[in-house]
C-alpha cells in the first residue's frame, strides 16, 4: 500500500504571469521526491505534494535560481524571507526579476520580505508576500521598475549620442540593449537549465541577438524596453488581483480588547484563544469569530457578506471577525483562533482553489506547450525558405522571422484563463460564494438542474408561529397562556411560542405545577386557571371540540403547519399553528433559476403534506418522505436524464446526495457551513446565491472566451502583417505584451461583478 502524499506550501515573490508559474512548476517537478506541484499566480503560492521528506533546501534553491523569492509558508519570518532573497540573488544580483519574464513589479522580492510577518504575529501558514514590493510600496519604486527606467534612460541616451556622434550610434544602442537584455538572457538560461527552454525570455533573447546580427540594433534596444514596460504593467495587474482576496484578510483588526483578571487589556488579535472574552465598542470591527455573552447591537456584515442591512444580534448569537458593531457595546466569547476564523478559512480556501486548474486552463496549457516550439519552427522557416527557394533578401526575411518569434510568445494565451478564474473566485468569495477551484467555477456554467434540501436550506430551519386563533378570549391572552406553560422548555415548538410572545410583547406569568405529559403536551396552572397545550387528539380528551374548530385544524394542517390546541378551564381556548417558514428570498431564488431554464427540485425527508405546501408557495416540484439514500438515487435519476445537477444542502444529513451530484453546495451561515465538505459553499443562507453562482460562472466563461479571442486574434493579425512586410519588431512585441495587458485587464473587470 502506498504511503499517503504530504503537502508543503511555499509563498513565491515576483511571479506575475502564468508562464512564470509554468516555469516554476516545471523546475520543481524535476526534483527527486516531488509527486505533484500546483502554483497560483494570484495567490503567489505553490503547494508541493511529496512522499517522505521533501528536500526543502533544493526547492528553495531551484526557485531562487529562476530569480523568484521563495519562503516556506508556515515559517514565514523576515529572516527566512531575507535568506530566500539572498539565495535567489547570490551570484546573480542583476536578477532583476525580469522574470519568466514576468517578474513583474520588480521581483526584487523575496527578500523585500514581501510583507512576511514574524512567525509569532500571523495566522499559521499565512505568510503574506505582496508582489516584490513592501506593503504599500508604489510599483514605480520596485527593482523591476528601476531596471525598466534604467533601460529606457539608456535608450534615450543612445539616441542623443547618435545625434551628436553618429559614428558611435551603433555602439550606444548596443550598450542600451545590453542593460535590459543581460538580465533577460540570464533568466532564459536559468529557465532552460530548469526544464523550460522555450520561455518568453529565450524568444526575446534570440530575437534581440538576431536583430543585432542583421544591423537592427536600434530596433532591438527599443523592443527590449517595450518588453520590460509590458512586463511591469502585467505586474501591476497581477498585484490588483492578489489584493482583491488579501483585502478580505485585512478586514480583521490587528488588535483586540480582552478581559483579563477584571481588567481590559489590548492584545494582538492573533493571540486570542478560544474562550477569551473580548470587548467590542460601538463602531469597532469585531476581531474574532465568537458568541455574544453580553449586550446587543446592530451588526454591519456588509464588509464580509455583502449584506447591506445591519442585523440586530444579542446574547447567544454568533458574530464573525471583520464585521462591525454599529451601536452597542458587546462582550463576545471567542469561538475560533485567528488562523481558523471564517475569513481565514475563506482566504485559505480561495488560495487553494486558485492553485487547482480548470479544464479550460489545462487545455490551454497543453496547447501552449506545442504552440511555442511550433512558432520557433515557423519563424525559422520564414527566415530560411524565401532566400533559399526564391532568392529573397536574407536580412529582410531573417527580420520577419525574428518578429514572428516575438508574436509567438504564449503569455497572453496562457494567462487568459487563470486570470479570469482567479478574479471570479476572489469576487465570489467577497460575496460569500465559495468555490473550490476553477473546475467547480467552470462546472457551474453547465448546471441545468438544482436539487434543494428543504429544512435549513429553502426554509429557516426552525419553526415559527404563523397563526394564533382564539376562542372566547383575545389572541394575546391565548398566546400568554401558551407561553406561560412553555417557559423554560427548549423544545423547538416551545421556543417558537416564546419567541412570538416576546415579539408581541405579551406579558408571561409563571405557571404553577407545570409538567410535560409524554406524547400529548404540557399542563399547569396559570393565574388560577388550569391550562393544557398539546395535540388535537389529546385536547379532545379534555374538552369538547366543535366541527368548526376541527375544520380550522385540518385547514392549518393542510398548509403544512403543526397545530397545538390550547385548553383553559375545560374549554378550547385557542389554536397555535407553527411551520418552518421559507427563507425570505427562497421564492425569488427559485424564480431566477427557472428564468434561466434551470430545473429546480425540492428533496426532503419531511411528510408529503408539509412538503407540498412549502413547494406550492415557492413554485418548485417536491419529492417528500425521502431517506438520505433516496435523495442520492433521485440525483442519479436526474443525471441519467442528461441534466447536470447541483445539490444544495447543509452538508450533513444529505452528504451522499451532495457527493453524487455534479456539484455539491453547502449552505448555512458562516461557521455553520461545512466549508470543507462540499465543492462550493454559500455563506449567507441566501437561496438567490445559487443563481448568483451560476451567473458568475457564466460571466467568467464569457470573459475567458473573449480573452482567448483577443490573444489568438491579435497574433493572427500581426502574423499576416509581418509576413506581408507591413509591421516589424516593434509592433510584434506590442502584439505580445499588449495582448497580455488587455487580457489581464479584461479579467480584472470580473472584480467589479455585482450579479
Amino acid at each position: 500500500m502506498t504511503a499517503p502524499l504530504k503537502q508543503t506550501r511555499f509563498k513565491i515573490g515576483g511571479m506575475d504571469c502564468a508562464s512564470c508559474a509554468a516555469k516554476i512548476d516545471t523546475a520543481v517537478r524535476r526534483l527527486d521526491g516531488v509527486a505533484d506541484v500546483s502554483v497560483s499566480v494570484t495567490g503567489a503560492s505553490m503547494t508541493v505534494s511529496h512522499g517522505g521528506v521533501l528536500p526543502e533546501d533544493k526547492v528553495l534553491r531551484q526557485v531562487a535560481r529562476l530569480g523568484y523569492g521563495i519562503v516556506k509558508a508556515e515559517a514565514g519570518t523576515r529572516a527566512a524571507a531575507a535568506k530566500a532573497h539572498d539565495r535567489g540573488h547570490h551570484d546573480h544580483d542583476d536578477h532583476d526579476h525580469d522574470h519568466e519574464g514576468h517578474d513583474h513589479e520588480g521581483h526584487d522580492h523575496a527578500g523585500h520580505d514581501h510583507g512576511i510577518e514574524p512567525a509569532g504575529q500571523q495566522a499559521a501558514g499565512s505568510a503574506h508576500l505582496h508582489g516584490d514590493a513592501e506593503p504599500g510600496q508604489a510599483w514605480w519604486r520596485t527593482r523591476r521598475a528601476m531596471l525598466t527606467l534604467g533601460c529606457a534612460a539608456a535608450l534615450l541616451a543612445a539616441y542623443a549620442i547618435g545625434h551628436v556622434f553618429p559614428v558611435a550610434e551603433r555602439w550606444a544602442f548596443l550598450a542600451a540593449l545590453l542593460v535590459g537584455l543581460v538580465p533577460i538572457a540570464r533568466r532564459a538560461l536559468m529557465a532552460a537549465l530548469a526544464g523550460t527552454p522555450f520561455s518568453i525570455e529565450m524568444l526575446m533573447t534570440i530575437a534581440a541577438v538576431g536583430a543585432v546580427m542583421i544591423g537592427a540594433t536600434e530596433e532591438a534596444a527599443a523592443v527590449v524596453v517595450l518588453f520590460l514596460i509590458g512586463e511591469m504593467l502585467e505586474g501591476v495587474a497581477a498585484g490588483r488581483a492578489r489584493a482583491s482576496i488579501q483585502g478580505l484578510a485585512d478586514l480583521v483588526p490587528k488588535t483586540a480588547l480582552v478581559e483579563r483578571a477584571g481588567r481590559t487589556v489590548e492584545v494582538p488579535a492573533e493571540q486570542l484563544g478560544v474562550g477569551d472574552i473580548i470587548v467590542v465598542r460601538p463602531g469597532d470591527r469585531i476581531p474574532a469569530d465568537g458568541e455574544i455573552v453580553e449586550g446587543s447591537s446592530d451588526i454591519d456584515e456588509a464588509p464580509v457578506t455583502g449584506e447591506s442591512t445591519p442585523k440586530r444580534k444579542g446574547v447567544a448569537e454568533t458574530v464573525f471577525a471583520g464585521t462591525i458593531s454599529t451601536d452597542g457595546v458587546l462582550k463576545v466569547r471567542v469561538t475560533a483562533a485567528a488562523s481558523d476564523n471564517t475569513i481565514a478559512r475563506v482566504v485559505r480556501l480561495v488560495e487553494e482553489a486558485q492553485e487547482a486548474k480548470a479544464p479550460t486552463e489545462r487545455f490551454v496549457d497543453r496547447f501552449s506547450r506545442y504552440y511555442t516550439p511550433a512558432v520557433l519552427v515557423v519563424g525559422a522557416l520564414v527566415a530560411l525558405l524565401p532566400p533559399l527557394l526564391i532568392g529573397g533578401d536574407w536580412n529582410e526575411w531573417i527580420y520577419k522571422g525574428l518578429a514572428i518569434l516575438l508574436i509567438g510568445c504564449p503569455c497572453a494565451l496562457v494567462i487568459s484563463t487563470p486570470a479570469a478564474i482567479a478574479a471570479g473566485l476572489a469576487t465570489g468569495a467577497r460575496r460569500g460564494l465559495l468555490m473550490k477551484g476553477g473546475s467547480v467555477l467552470e462546472g457551474f456554467s453547465k448546471i441545468t438542474a438544482v436539487a434543494f434540501d428543504k429544512t435549513g436550506t429553502l426554509t429557516q430551519g426552525k419553526p415559527v408561529v404563523t397563526d394564533v386563533v382564539a376562542y372566547g378570549r383575545d389572541e394575546r391572552d391565548a398566546l400568554a397562556l401558551a407561553a406561560s406553560l412553555e417557559q423554560g422548555s427548549s423544545h423547538p415548538l416551545a421556543v417558537a411560542i416564546l419567541g412570538k410572545a416576546e415579539a408581541e410583547k405579551v406579558k408571561v406569568t409563571p405557571a404553577l405545577a407545570a409538567k410535560a405529559i409524554s406524547g400529548k403536551g404540557v399542563e399547569g396552572t396559570v393565574g388560577g386557571v388550569a391550562v393544557f397545550l398539546g395535540s388535537g387528539q389529546a385536547a379532545e380528551e379534555r374538552a369538547e371540540m366543535t366541527e368548526a374548530q376541527r375544520l380550522a385544524i385540518e385547514s392549518l394542517n393542510g398548509q403544512g403547519k403543526t397545530v397545538s390546541v390550547l385548553v383553559a378551564d375545560g374549554m378550547i381556548a385557542g389554536l397555535i399553528a407553527m411551520r418552518d417558514e421559507p427563507r425570505p428570498d427562497a421564492a425569488a431564488g427559485i424564480s431566477a433559476l427557472k428564468g434561466e431554464g434551470i430545473r429546480a427540485v425540492m428533496l426532503t425527508g419531511d411528510n408529503r403534506r408539509t412538503a407540498e405546501a412549502i413547494a406550492a408557495s415557492l413554485g418548485i416540484e417536491a419529492r417528500a418522505e425521502l431517506l438520505p439514500q433516496d435523495k442520492q438515487r433521485i440525483v442519479g435519476e436526474l443525471q441519467r436524464e442528461g441534466l447536470k445537477v447541483a445539490k444544495v444542502g447543509d452538508g450533513i444529513n444529505d452528504a451522499p446526495a451532495l457527493a453524487a451530484a455534479d456539484i455539491g453546495i453547502a449552505m448555512g451561515g458562516g461557521t455553520d457551513v461545512a466549508l470543507e465538505t462540499a465543492d462550493a459553499a454559500i455563506l449567507h443562507g441566501r437561496v438567490t446565491d445559487v443563481w448568483r453562482m451560476i451567473s458568475l460562472s457564466r460571466s467568467v466563461m464569457a470573459n475567458i472566451r473573449q480573452n482567448i479571442t483577443v490573444a489568438l486574434g491579435l497574433k493572427a493579425v500581426f502574423l499576416v502583417t509581418t509576413i506581408a512586410g507591413i509591421t516589424g519588431l516593434w509592433p510584434a512585441i506590442l502584439a505580445d505584451t499588449g495582448a497580455t495587458v488587455l487580457v489581464t485587464a479584461n479579467a480584472m473587470r470580473l472584480l467589479r461583478w455585482r450579479g
